[in-house]
Protein backbone atom coordinates (compact mmCIF):
# COMPACT_ATOMS: atom_id res chain seq x y z
CA UNK A 1 0.00 0.00 0.00
CA UNK A 2 1.30 3.42 -0.97
CA UNK A 3 0.58 6.21 1.49
CA UNK A 4 2.19 9.31 -0.02
CA UNK A 5 1.64 8.93 -3.78
CA UNK A 6 -0.94 11.75 -3.95
CA UNK A 7 1.65 14.30 -2.82
CA UNK A 8 4.59 14.55 -5.25
CA UNK A 9 8.07 15.41 -4.00
CA UNK A 10 8.90 19.03 -4.81
CA UNK A 11 11.91 21.16 -4.02
CA UNK A 12 12.81 24.73 -3.16
CA UNK A 13 16.21 26.46 -3.23
CA UNK A 14 17.58 28.80 -0.56
CA UNK A 15 17.73 31.53 -3.23
CA UNK A 16 13.95 31.30 -3.68
CA UNK A 17 11.89 34.06 -2.07
CA UNK A 18 9.55 31.49 -0.56
CA UNK A 19 12.36 29.77 1.35
CA UNK A 20 11.67 30.00 5.12
CA UNK A 21 13.15 33.25 6.45
CA UNK A 22 14.14 31.91 9.88
CA UNK A 23 15.84 28.88 8.38
CA UNK A 24 17.73 31.01 5.88
CA UNK A 25 19.31 32.91 8.78
CA UNK A 26 21.17 29.91 10.21
CA UNK A 27 24.83 29.57 9.21
CA UNK A 28 24.45 26.19 7.50
CA UNK A 29 20.98 26.32 6.04
CA UNK A 30 20.26 23.64 3.41
CA UNK A 31 20.69 24.94 -0.12
CA UNK A 32 17.84 22.70 -1.23
CA UNK A 33 14.76 21.51 0.64
CA UNK A 34 12.56 18.70 -0.65
CA UNK A 35 8.96 18.61 0.48
CA UNK A 36 5.60 16.92 0.14
CA UNK A 37 2.35 18.72 0.94
CA UNK A 38 1.69 22.37 1.63
CA UNK A 39 4.97 24.24 2.07
CA UNK A 40 5.25 27.02 4.63
CA UNK A 41 3.59 30.29 3.72
CA UNK A 42 6.03 32.41 5.70
CA UNK A 43 3.34 33.53 8.14
CA UNK A 44 3.71 30.61 10.55
CA UNK A 45 4.98 30.96 14.10
CA UNK A 46 6.68 27.59 14.47
CA UNK A 47 7.39 25.73 17.70
CA UNK A 48 9.51 22.59 17.86
CA UNK A 49 8.51 19.86 20.31
CA UNK A 50 10.99 16.99 20.54
CA UNK A 51 11.94 14.26 22.94
CA UNK A 52 12.59 10.63 23.74
CA UNK A 53 11.70 7.83 21.37
CA UNK A 54 10.96 5.54 24.33
CA UNK A 55 8.47 7.93 25.86
CA UNK A 56 6.68 7.29 29.15
CA UNK A 57 2.94 7.76 29.61
CA UNK A 58 3.79 11.04 31.36
CA UNK A 59 5.86 12.23 28.40
CA UNK A 60 3.20 11.27 25.87
CA UNK A 61 0.51 13.08 27.86
CA UNK A 62 2.59 16.25 28.18
CA UNK A 63 3.66 16.29 24.51
CA UNK A 64 0.06 15.79 23.40
CA UNK A 65 -1.28 18.51 25.69
CA UNK A 66 1.42 21.06 24.80
CA UNK A 67 0.94 20.43 21.07
CA UNK A 68 -2.85 20.66 21.22
CA UNK A 69 -2.93 23.89 23.20
CA UNK A 70 0.03 25.54 21.46
CA UNK A 71 -1.64 24.78 18.11
CA UNK A 72 -4.90 26.25 19.32
CA UNK A 73 -2.92 29.33 20.34
CA UNK A 74 -1.77 29.73 16.73
CA UNK A 75 1.63 28.05 16.76
CA UNK A 76 2.67 25.54 14.09
CA UNK A 77 4.22 22.41 15.58
CA UNK A 78 7.48 21.18 14.08
CA UNK A 79 9.04 17.83 14.96
CA UNK A 80 10.96 14.91 13.49
CA UNK A 81 8.23 12.27 13.04
CA UNK A 82 10.30 9.85 15.13
CA UNK A 83 8.79 7.33 17.50
CA UNK A 84 7.73 8.59 20.90
CA UNK A 85 7.48 12.28 21.77
CA UNK A 86 7.80 13.49 18.16
CA UNK A 87 4.83 11.38 17.07
CA UNK A 88 2.68 12.57 19.96
CA UNK A 89 3.57 16.20 19.20
CA UNK A 90 2.39 15.79 15.60
CA UNK A 91 -0.76 13.99 16.76
CA UNK A 92 -1.55 16.80 19.18
CA UNK A 93 -1.38 19.35 16.37
CA UNK A 94 -3.64 17.17 14.23
CA UNK A 95 -6.17 16.85 17.07
CA UNK A 96 -6.25 20.64 17.21
CA UNK A 97 -6.97 20.65 13.44
CA UNK A 98 -3.72 22.46 12.82
CA UNK A 99 -1.14 21.77 10.09
CA UNK A 100 2.13 20.36 11.41
CA UNK A 101 5.60 20.10 9.86
CA UNK A 102 7.64 16.90 9.98
CA UNK A 103 11.36 17.10 9.19
CA UNK A 104 12.87 13.78 8.14
CA UNK A 105 16.43 12.49 8.20
CA UNK A 106 15.87 10.44 5.03
CA UNK A 107 14.60 10.97 1.52
CA UNK A 108 10.85 11.53 1.19
CA UNK A 109 10.21 8.45 -0.95
CA UNK A 110 8.34 5.68 0.84
CA UNK A 111 11.18 3.17 0.47
CA UNK A 112 13.63 5.44 2.32
CA UNK A 113 11.09 6.79 4.83
CA UNK A 114 11.98 6.13 8.47
CA UNK A 115 10.40 4.94 10.64
CA UNK A 116 8.14 2.96 8.30
CA UNK A 117 5.53 2.57 11.06
CA UNK A 118 4.83 6.31 10.83
CA UNK A 119 3.88 6.32 7.16
CA UNK A 120 0.21 6.38 8.12
CA UNK A 121 0.82 9.36 10.43
CA UNK A 122 2.72 11.09 7.61
CA UNK A 123 -0.27 10.59 5.32
CA UNK A 124 -2.59 12.12 7.93
CA UNK A 125 -0.26 15.11 8.27
CA UNK A 126 -0.50 15.69 4.52
CA UNK A 127 -4.26 15.18 4.46
CA UNK A 128 -4.61 17.84 7.18
CA UNK A 129 -2.65 20.43 5.21
CA UNK A 130 0.77 19.85 6.75
CA UNK A 131 4.15 19.21 5.22
CA UNK A 132 6.99 16.69 5.13
CA UNK A 133 10.45 18.24 4.66
CA UNK A 134 13.95 16.87 4.08
CA UNK A 135 17.26 18.17 2.79
CA UNK A 136 17.95 14.74 1.30
CA UNK A 137 16.79 13.68 -2.19
CA UNK A 138 14.63 10.62 -2.78
CA UNK A 139 16.50 7.39 -2.31
CA UNK A 140 18.60 8.65 0.62
CA UNK A 141 18.58 6.12 3.45
CA UNK A 142 18.97 7.22 7.04
CA UNK A 143 22.51 7.12 8.44
CA UNK A 144 24.23 7.95 11.71
CA UNK A 145 24.79 11.56 10.58
CA UNK A 146 21.52 12.33 8.75
CA UNK A 147 19.29 12.51 11.82
CA UNK A 148 21.53 14.80 13.90
CA UNK A 149 21.90 17.02 10.83
CA UNK A 150 18.14 17.25 10.27
CA UNK A 151 17.76 18.44 13.87
CA UNK A 152 19.29 21.79 12.93
CA UNK A 153 16.39 22.23 10.47
CA UNK A 154 13.80 21.46 13.16
CA UNK A 155 15.23 24.19 15.39
CA UNK A 156 16.06 26.47 12.48
CA UNK A 157 12.43 26.62 11.36
CA UNK A 158 11.22 27.40 14.87
CA UNK A 159 11.04 30.32 17.27
CA UNK A 160 11.81 27.94 20.12
CA UNK A 161 12.37 24.31 21.03
CA UNK A 162 10.56 22.44 23.81
CA UNK A 163 12.23 19.24 25.03
CA UNK A 164 9.88 16.70 26.59
CA UNK A 165 11.83 13.79 28.09
CA UNK A 166 15.43 13.28 27.00
CA UNK A 167 18.44 11.38 28.23
CA UNK A 168 21.75 13.19 28.64
CA UNK A 169 22.98 11.75 25.35
CA UNK A 170 20.05 12.08 22.97
CA UNK A 171 18.92 13.56 19.69
CA UNK A 172 16.60 15.94 21.54
CA UNK A 173 19.54 17.51 23.36
CA UNK A 174 21.33 17.84 20.03
CA UNK A 175 18.32 19.80 18.78
CA UNK A 176 18.60 22.03 21.84
CA UNK A 177 22.30 22.49 21.08
CA UNK A 178 21.47 23.59 17.54
CA UNK A 179 18.82 25.93 18.96
CA UNK A 180 21.39 27.57 21.22
CA UNK A 181 23.73 28.14 18.27
CA UNK A 182 20.83 29.59 16.28
CA UNK A 183 19.76 31.84 19.18
CA UNK A 184 16.37 30.19 19.50
CA UNK A 185 14.48 29.92 22.79
CA UNK A 186 15.19 26.65 24.62
CA UNK A 187 12.50 25.21 26.90
CA UNK A 188 12.27 21.95 28.81
CA UNK A 189 9.65 20.00 30.76
CA UNK A 190 10.73 18.70 34.18
CA UNK A 191 10.03 15.11 35.18
CA UNK A 192 10.67 12.58 37.95
CA UNK A 193 14.21 12.83 39.32
CA UNK A 194 14.43 9.04 39.26
CA UNK A 195 13.87 8.85 35.50
CA UNK A 196 16.83 8.77 33.10
CA UNK A 197 14.55 10.46 30.56
CA UNK A 198 14.26 13.48 32.85
CA UNK A 199 18.00 14.00 33.21
CA UNK A 200 18.42 15.76 29.89
CA UNK A 201 15.54 18.13 30.58
CA UNK A 202 16.80 18.90 34.09
CA UNK A 203 20.28 19.56 32.72
CA UNK A 204 18.83 22.03 30.22
CA UNK A 205 16.90 23.79 32.98
CA UNK A 206 20.13 24.07 35.02
CA UNK A 207 21.66 25.67 31.90
CA UNK A 208 18.87 28.28 32.09
CA UNK A 209 16.39 26.73 29.68
CA UNK A 210 12.86 27.89 30.47
CA UNK A 211 10.99 25.44 32.68
CA UNK A 212 7.71 24.55 30.96
CA UNK A 213 4.64 23.24 32.79
CA UNK A 214 1.99 24.26 30.25
CA UNK A 215 1.46 26.13 27.00
CA UNK A 216 1.18 29.47 28.82
CA UNK A 217 4.85 29.11 29.76
CA UNK A 218 5.67 28.60 26.08
CA UNK A 219 3.75 31.68 24.99
CA UNK A 220 5.40 33.77 27.69
CA UNK A 221 8.83 32.42 26.72
CA UNK A 222 8.24 33.42 23.12
CA UNK A 223 6.79 36.81 24.16
CA UNK A 224 3.45 35.97 22.57
CA UNK A 225 0.19 37.14 24.08
CA UNK A 226 -2.31 34.64 25.42
CA UNK A 227 -5.10 37.20 25.21
CA UNK A 228 -5.98 36.20 21.67
CA UNK A 229 -6.36 32.51 22.53
CA UNK A 230 -9.72 30.90 21.83
CA UNK A 231 -11.48 29.71 24.95
CA UNK A 232 -10.81 26.03 25.58
CA UNK A 233 -13.87 24.66 27.33
CA UNK A 234 -13.51 22.24 30.19
CA UNK A 235 -14.81 18.82 29.27
CA UNK A 236 -18.13 17.79 30.76
CA UNK A 237 -19.17 14.16 30.92
CA UNK A 238 -22.34 13.02 29.23
CA UNK A 239 -23.22 11.07 32.35
CA UNK A 240 -22.00 10.44 35.88
CA UNK A 241 -19.53 7.73 34.83
CA UNK A 242 -17.84 9.96 32.27
CA UNK A 243 -17.65 12.86 34.71
CA UNK A 244 -15.98 10.67 37.32
CA UNK A 245 -13.40 9.55 34.76
CA UNK A 246 -12.73 13.15 33.71
CA UNK A 247 -12.19 14.12 37.34
CA UNK A 248 -9.81 11.19 37.80
CA UNK A 249 -7.75 12.14 34.73
CA UNK A 250 -7.50 15.88 35.43
CA UNK A 251 -4.17 15.60 37.22
CA UNK A 252 -2.43 12.80 35.31
CA UNK A 253 -2.76 9.97 32.83
CA UNK A 254 -4.00 6.73 34.33
CA UNK A 255 -4.42 3.07 33.47
CA UNK A 256 -7.87 1.50 33.28
CA UNK A 257 -7.15 -0.34 36.54
CA UNK A 258 -6.20 2.97 38.16
CA UNK A 259 -9.42 4.60 36.95
CA UNK A 260 -11.46 1.71 38.34
CA UNK A 261 -9.67 2.01 41.69
CA UNK A 262 -10.13 5.79 41.94
CA UNK A 263 -13.75 5.94 40.77
CA UNK A 264 -15.10 2.70 42.15
CA UNK A 265 -16.81 2.04 38.81
CA UNK A 266 -17.02 -1.43 37.32
CA UNK A 267 -14.61 -2.52 34.60
CA UNK A 268 -17.49 -2.67 32.12
CA UNK A 269 -18.68 0.86 32.96
CA UNK A 270 -15.17 2.31 32.61
CA UNK A 271 -14.52 0.55 29.30
CA UNK A 272 -17.86 1.68 27.86
CA UNK A 273 -17.35 5.28 28.98
CA UNK A 274 -13.77 5.45 27.68
CA UNK A 275 -14.82 4.09 24.30
CA UNK A 276 -17.46 6.83 23.99
CA UNK A 277 -15.11 9.55 25.26
CA UNK A 278 -12.35 8.50 22.87
CA UNK A 279 -14.80 8.70 19.95
CA UNK A 280 -15.76 12.21 21.10
CA UNK A 281 -12.10 13.20 21.31
CA UNK A 282 -12.15 13.81 25.05
CA UNK A 283 -9.57 11.17 25.97
CA UNK A 284 -6.57 9.64 24.25
CA UNK A 285 -5.22 6.12 24.61
CA UNK A 286 -1.48 6.53 25.23
CA UNK A 287 -0.87 2.82 24.77
CA UNK A 288 -0.91 -0.01 27.28
CA UNK A 289 -4.51 0.87 28.24
CA UNK A 290 -3.32 4.18 29.75
CA UNK A 291 -5.58 7.18 29.11
CA UNK A 292 -5.22 10.95 29.31
CA UNK A 293 -7.50 13.88 28.66
CA UNK A 294 -7.07 15.37 25.18
CA UNK A 295 -6.52 18.88 26.41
Amino acid sequence: MLYLENWPIQKIESSDGAYPTLLKKISDCPKTLYFRGNFLTGQEKCLAIVGARLASSYGKEIALSLAINSSRAGLTIVSGLARGIDSWAHQGALEANSPTIAVLGTGLDEQSFYPQENLKLAKTILEKGGCLISEYPAGTQGAHFTFPQRNRIISGLSLGVVVVEAKIKSGALLTAKWAKQQKRKIMAVPGPVTSASSQGCHWLIKQEALLVENYNDILAGLSLSANTLPNILDYQGQNNEEQQIINALKNKAMSIDGIIEITGLTSSAVSTALCSMETEGQVKNLGGNTYALSR
